[in-house]
């Protein structure tokens, strides 16, 4: 039987909190579901809105302010939905836009807002533009959307230049012309099926200036802008002049990303959604070599957020933890935007299973590691990331402490770069398996229909039902922190914490009333109690105005 869509309340306190709560965004938890991966309502092994629709009340329960929403656009599903057929359209296997239409007014009627990716570097190969500009050939106005190019060599046979796809490869295909020679090529730097947009041409930004209007009339909060550091390529498509190009990314400015011209297409953008009642926002996924470059993307005129990848990299380490919340917080200062703190998302590896491994193994992981441990250090990173100034972000699943599926044959992987081997690693699908809803039963209450990843044995024991209610869980631990920091003055909005003297590898910073001790070493410590417990990642003991912190925990204590 397929799950039936709940009736969503609508209490005049909640609209309240959607339509008044101003600068919500400055300090909001927002979760990140990943639509295939959350619900599935009709039993096809897939996610779909409905399927979220139906949870909205465990997100509110749960305590965020809003949900990010993966795409759910018509797609060929060549990455996961990141490129888009038609961005007007919801692909059907995840609904329709009238199901669109009923997940953003339940969302509002129970005080949740709805963000939802926009993906404005490249289409599919299947949009319309694109397949009009392979029939219509050289010369075509058409192409001039995309980038198009002959290539080098005496007869052309070699790519335009020396740029790499971040999904391994060249980042150039070339096609068969109308006629059936070879012929020209065109970018991607992702997949062959995801061609670069020629964001120089005007047409392209009417009409993804026509695509905000659209969501936006739609009920939108806003959108979350999928490599929003690209876009934008340097004049020429110089040569980058070296391999492995990847392991330069977030190190030095590339000619393809992080480009000073994207920031006026941002300031047009910021302009059309200003004209929208409800303080709606728009957050970049801009990875960037620094916070600094980051916080281009954050000025008051163009966009609202930007995630922190920085922190996201950084290992359980206090010394470097407290380097990169120092510097984030004095890169948005000057600017006047909320620093952004995420530990998780659907592109790297859940920081429940990183943090089970040694440092220095990157963002993409295939191994499973101390699966205590790493449960320990991602309980305890989670209330230092929501005590810190400003907005976070919960992946999916992060509130049941899942680890990354290490294991999936590689029969079942669908990751593109899995399939381009010198790209990425691949592992992404890791962090994708559907999440479990329930103790038993098909797929664990994902659906009816079994999932269109394979779950491992035992997820049941990390499910929704079977962590409701039981003391200590992860699932609990969220829960807790989310309302003790909704109903505590100190915590939330802000753009600086005052560090307290901290014995080596623990954390400790006041923000008024509110203090905050992490300690990151493998020992406990002897600290003085710093008032009356608020809540904490592991169990602690207080004797005589002294606490003992166990080894990966961290406390949150109140003055008040």
């Amino acid at each position: 039987m397929s799950q039936q869509p709940s009736a969503a309340p609508a209490p005049t306190s909640a609209v309240a909190t959607v339509s008044e709560r101003h600068d919500w965004w400055r300090d909001a938890v927002i979760y990140q579901v990943y639509p295939r991966s959350f619900a599935d309502s009709n039993g096809d092994g897939m996610g779909d809105l409905e399927g979220v629709r139906t949870r909205l009340p465990y997100l509110r329960d749960l305590g965020v302010d809003a949900v990010w929403l993966s795409p759910f656009y018509a797609s060929p599903q060549a990455d996961a939905g990141y490129d888009v057929a038609d961005y007007r359209a919801v692909d059907p296997m995840f609904g329709t836009l009238l199901d669109a239409d009923a997940l953003i007014r339940d969302a509002h009627a129970l005080g949740l807002r709805i963000i939802v990716d926009l993906v404005p570097n490249h289409s599919s190969d299947q949009y319309e533009w694109f397949k009009r500009a392979l029939a219509e050939g050289p010369g075509s106005p058409s192409r001039d959307r995309y980038h198009f190019r002959p290539g080098k060599g005496k007869n052309g046979e070699l790519p335009p230049n020396d740029w790499e796809s971040i999904f391994g490869g060249p980042a150039w295909t070339r096609v068969t012309e109308p006629d059936g020679t070879p012929g020209e090529w065109y970018l991607h730097l992702f997949a062959p099926e995801q061609p670069d947009f020629n964001w120089e041409h005007p047409a392209v930004g009417d009409e993804f200036r026509s695509i905000l209007r659209f969501w936006l009339d739609m009920g939108v909060d806003g959108f979350r802008i999928d490599v929003a550091h690209g876009m934008v390529k340097a004049e020429g498509l110089p040569d980058l002049g070296s391999h492995e190009q990847l392991k330069l990314l977030g190190n030095d400015v590339m000619p393809f990303f992080d480009q000073d011209g994207v920031h006026e297409i941002y300031r047009q953008w910021r302009r059309i959604l200003d004209e929208y009642s409800g303080e709606r926002i728009f957050v970049a996924e801009a990875w960037t070599p620094t916070v600094e470059r980051t916080a281009n993307y954050v000025r008051p005129d163009e966009l609202h957020q930007a995630f922190n990848f920085q922190y996201l990299g950084t290992h359980w380490d206090a010394e470097e933890l407290r380097t990169v919340i120092d510097r984030t917080l004095d890169a948005m200062r000057p600017v006047g935007a909320p620093a952004t703190w995420v530990l998780s998302n659907h592109d790297v590896t859940r920081h429940a299973t990183r943090f089970a491994n040694p440092a220095g193994l990157g963002t993409q992981i295939r191994l499973a590691g101390d699966r205590a441990l790493g449960l320990r250090r991602a309980r305890a990173a989670t209330l230092l990331m929501l005590a810190l100034p400003g907005s976070a972000y919960v992946y999916q699943g992060e509130e049941l402490g899942l680890p990354d599926v290490v294991d999936l044959p590689d029969e079942v992987r669908q990751d593109p770069a899995y399939f381009r081997g010198a790209g990425q690693d691949g592992f992404r699908d890791g962090c994708r398996v559907p999440i479990p809803w329930t103790r038993e039963g098909s797929s664990y209450g994902f659906g009816d229909g079994g999932s269109w990843l394979p779950q491992p044995a035992g997820w049941g024991e990390l499910s929704v039902e079977a962590q409701t209610g039981e003391p200590g869980s992860t699932l609990e631990l969220y829960r807790e922190a989310l309302a003790v920091r909704r109903s505590t003055a100190d915590l939330g909005a802000g753009d600086a914490v005052e560090w307290l003297r901290a014995p080596e590898g623990v954390l400790a910073f006041r923000r008024g009333d509110f203090v905050c001790v992490a300690n990151t070493t493998g020992e406990s410590v002897a600290l003085p109690a710093y008032g009356r417990v608020l809540l904490a990642s592991g169990e602690i003991t207080e004797t005589a105005g002294e606490a003992k912190v166990p080894a990966d925990t961290t406390v949150w204590w109140t003055r008040a």
